[in-house]
């Protein structure tokens, strides 16, 4: 069975975004005190158009925090009127 992967990405507000990083970074013990930001940007080659800055990030979590931001991200597409609302 073929589980190609699509290019296709949910539209969410800067909030959703913000929501879901919140809750999967407090589910991974090494993460829960990870303190983040969410930036838009401009849309970059791999399509995506938010990044997260991380501070407070433990030496120990720094991968497993890379990983849970970057599922998120290749799931999520920050929507264009949030984009507008968040300059």
């Amino acid at each position: 069975m073929n589980y190609a992967a699509t290019s296709e990405k949910a539209a969410a507000t800067i909030d959703e975004i913000r929501r879901r990083v919140g809750n999967a970074l407090e589910r991974h013990p090494l993460c829960r005190n990870v303190q983040f930001e969410i930036v838009s940007t401009p849309r970059s080659s791999k399509g995506s158009n938010w990044t997260i800055s991380m501070q407070s990030i433990a030496p120990d979590a720094l991968w497993e925090a890379s990983a849970i931001v970057a599922d998120i991200q290749d799931a999520y597409d920050l929507s264009a009127a949030a984009q507008f609302r968040s300059r």
